[in-house]
């Protein structure tokens, strides 16, 4: 087993944190491979910590997306929330337990988190529960910084920033941004998976616009629909919130910056690949393969993002 240390202390990690963190790192492996592609290029804490931050988000997912009546859902996602406050008051004990939560509290302590953005996390998942439908993109952008935006915040707090990086007040805000191009992201890709769940997520003045307001539960669209305009609006979209998150890069050390490239990255090329072939979303799930996503992993890690991002935020000043 690899040997750990406390966000740089030099000690070693005890025995069941250590085994609280390898447990989230399954976790993180197992479920969320783009997320895992990114978060391998970190340092081992800072990958510790971005691992417990997943292992957490997954639980207050998986109990949104389960098939639990929607009582039920409502007390679970309250008594994450009370396990939540535990880990903000420093009441989780080492032998715990809850593996996650271990991490997680050991996490909150070596590294400065937001743990706030986890209740916001609960709080976008109980619009699930609730059903919510959205009619602007406004009320979209609500819901996708509770469930995207915070989670880049919080990984902010693990990142830290480059001392002088200019502008690095507004890297939370950046941070946010990015979350949401990936969610944007997500949402396009999930559209006829989250439609057979009896979700939709698209602003319904949007739908109007392009004719898809019957939704997408067959593998071609409406007669009458256009589809391809639906979504090449929202990638647009979505590039411009990549194009604004990527402002972060430059302020992040090399291979913080990496992590976030790499999972960009990924979704910028998802993105380019449902652009080429929008129905592809209606006929099953649009991936990448793992020869491209270690492509992209090898790109963020090389820096060749964050510097083009730095030109052009140099050139954008001049």
């Amino acid at each position: 087993m690899e040997s750990g240390t406390s966000s740089g202390s030099g000690m070693p990690l005890p025995a069941p944190v250590m085994a609280a963190y390898s447990y989230c790192e399954a976790v993180t492996g197992q479920q969320a491979r783009n997320f895992a592609y990114g978060i391998r290029l970190l340092p081992t804490a800072e990958r510790r910590a971005m691992s417990a931050l997943y292992a957490f988000s997954r639980r207050v997912d998986d109990i949104g997306d389960g098939a639990l009546a929607s009582d039920v859902k409502h007390a679970r996602l309250e008594e994450t929330r009370q396990l939540l406050d535990r880990v903000r008051e420093g009441k989780v004990e080492e032998d715990d337990t809850d593996p996650v939560a271990v991490a997680l509290s050991h996490a909150a302590q070596a590294f400065p988190i937001p743990l706030g953005g986890l209740d916001e996390l609960i709080d976008g998942v109980l619009m699930d529960v609730r059903g919510e439908t959205y009619e602007t993109w406004d009320e979209l952008k609500t819901y996708c910084r509770c469930v995207a935006g915070a989670i880049g915040r919080l990984s902010l707090g693990v990142f830290g920033t480059q001392p002088g990086a200019h502008q690095v007040e507004r890297a939370p805000e950046y941070a946010d941004t990015l979350g949401l191009a990936l969610q944007l992201t997500n949402i396009l890709r999930d559209v006829r998976e989250d439609a057979e769940g009896g979700r939709v997520y698209l602003p319904a003045d949007d739908l109007a616009k392009f004719g898809c307001s019957d939704g997408f539960l067959g593998t071609r669209p409406a007669d009458g629909a256009d589809f391809a305009g639906l979504v090449h609006f929202e990638v647009r979209r979505a590039r411009a919130l990549f194009a604004e998150g990527y402002r972060l890069l430059p302020m992040l050390d090399r291979r913080s910056g990496a992590c976030v490239a790499a999972m960009a990255g990924i979704y910028r090329r998802l993105l380019d690949r449902i652009e080429r072939d929008p129905e592809a979303v209606l006929r099953g799930r649009v991936s990448l393969p793992g020869r491209e996503k270690a492509y992209v992993a090898v790109r963020g890690l090389s820096g060749l993002d964050a510097r083009h991002i730095a030109r052009q935020s140099a050139r954008r000043r001049t």
